[in-house]
């Protein structure tokens, strides 16, 4: 498990593909965006139980991001955009699943996240930032240390432009695998004993590991539904959670990323 620690997901509609092709084929293909649009690679879900009172994972990535215009992809049931143009930018978000099951959708999600280097921006969260590093040429493990689960904090030993504030920040975890070995060119801009490739810096896509999209109650009420798991983990991590967390700075690091001109990759 990783990153949201339920499997019981819910399908999404399909139809926006057919639609997202038939533009790609009018405007798609030339080589430019569509839009501004945002496009949520959402590869997991919550409960049902939890969905009912927190709404949807994908829809907790929608609200960091704010106002900007987004459109959902259910990777998990096969929906991929048409082409790496037809969004601005996309945001990989967590799941229950690692890089290296043997899920029908990881290949095609890492052949598009492939291919939309350098033609659109990538922000990974938790699974999206091991496998966007899978993807990349790094190297993505289960972490013999275990869940790493509760308020994490971790130094930033690099600042990007779009970067700001104290050379700390706390926020929530939810991980069993982690990034052991980066991709060539990406550079770490948060760190930690437990987890010291937390946020890596492509240039052109960031990535972290940890889940500034949780708001404490969903991260609590996401333990305490898998307690049995974490054991000894589960109650210094629901406590960890009463103490302040940076997670609104971390969403405006990564609005200022994609509202900001970068290079692209090579």
């Amino acid at each position: 498990m990783q990153c949201v620690s339920s499997p019981r997901n819910s399908r999404r509609r399909k139809d926006f593909c057919v639609s997202s092709t038939a533009q790609s084929m009018r405007r798609g293909e030339r080589g430019r965006h569509l839009d501004k649009t945002i496009g949520i690679l959402a590869c997991g879900d919550v409960s049902a139980s939890l969905r009912a009172e927190f709404g949807a994972y994908s829809a907790m990535v929608k609200a960091l991001l704010g106002d900007r215009a987004t459109t959902i992809f259910d990777v998990q049931a096969g929906e991929l955009p048409a082409s790496p143009t037809a969004c601005a930018a996309y945001v990989i978000t967590g799941s229950y699943a690692g890089v290296h099951d043997d899920h029908p959708w990881i290949e095609p999600l890492i052949a598009f996240l492939r291919a939309s280097r350098g033609r659109a921006k990538l922000v990974g969260i938790c699974f999206g930032h091991q496998v966007m590093a899978q993807a990349f040429g790094g190297e993505v493990i289960r972490s013999p240390k275990g869940w790493g689960i509760g308020l994490h904090r971790y130094d930033l030993p690099a600042q990007a432009p779009w970067m700001d504030g104290p050379p700390v920040i706390a926020v929530p975890a939810s991980h069993q695998d982690q990034v052991v070995a980066p991709p060539s060119g990406a550079r770490v801009i948060a760190r930690s004993g437990f987890t010291p490739y937390a946020g890596l810096d492509y240039g052109d896509a960031i990535s972290f590991q940890f889940h500034p999209e949780f708001s404490p109650a969903f991260a609590n009420a996401l333990i305490r539904e898998e307690q049995d798991a974490y054991a000894a983990l589960a109650g210094p991590a629901i406590e960890s959670h009463s103490q302040p967390n940076d997670c609104a700075r971390v969403g405006r690091w990564i609005g200022r990323f994609l509202d900001t001109e970068t290079t692209p990759a090579a």
